[in-house]
């Protein structure tokens, strides 16, 4: 995949380890440009100034400056970010506090998930080549 077609995907995950495997694997296996991002706030920026095909977003990692229902919510009420689908991250299936932000939310992965099958799973997703 050439540079000018590689998607470009938002990665916000608090956790540093994790946030590098996934970035790692999506770069090296579907040659995707990954946007990596620790906080809401970071996360958030970039998807309001970079042009971003896909925000995966970690459940797990509670994020301290903004909850990810507010992240999802800001993503949807922003014109810039609310074409942007989301896949979700999770130990477990979403909480009940998920519905009514779910307009972006194209699936979640449940974790633990195979770091060597994981771009598969999110092009079958989206309908992207890998």
């Amino acid at each position: 995949m050439s540079t000018a077609e590689a998607k470009r995907v938002l990665l916000l995950d608090t956790e540093d380890v994790i946030r590098e495997m996934i970035q790692l694997c999506l770069e090296t296996q579907a040659g995707w440009q990954v946007l990596p991002a620790a906080s809401a706030q970071e996360g958030m920026a970039i998807a309001e100034t970079e042009p971003i095909d896909l925000v995966l977003l970690d459940l797990d990692g509670m994020m301290s400056d903004i909850e990810w229902s507010a992240i999802l919510q800001r993503l949807q009420n922003n014109p810039t970010t609310q074409h942007i689908p989301v896949i979700l991250l999770t130990t477990t299936a979403p909480p009940k506090e998920l519905q009514g932000a779910t307009a972006g939310v194209k699936a979640s992965i449940v974790k633990p998930f195979d770091l060597l099958v994981l771009a598969g799973q999110v092009a079958a997703i989206l309908g992207w080549n890998c």
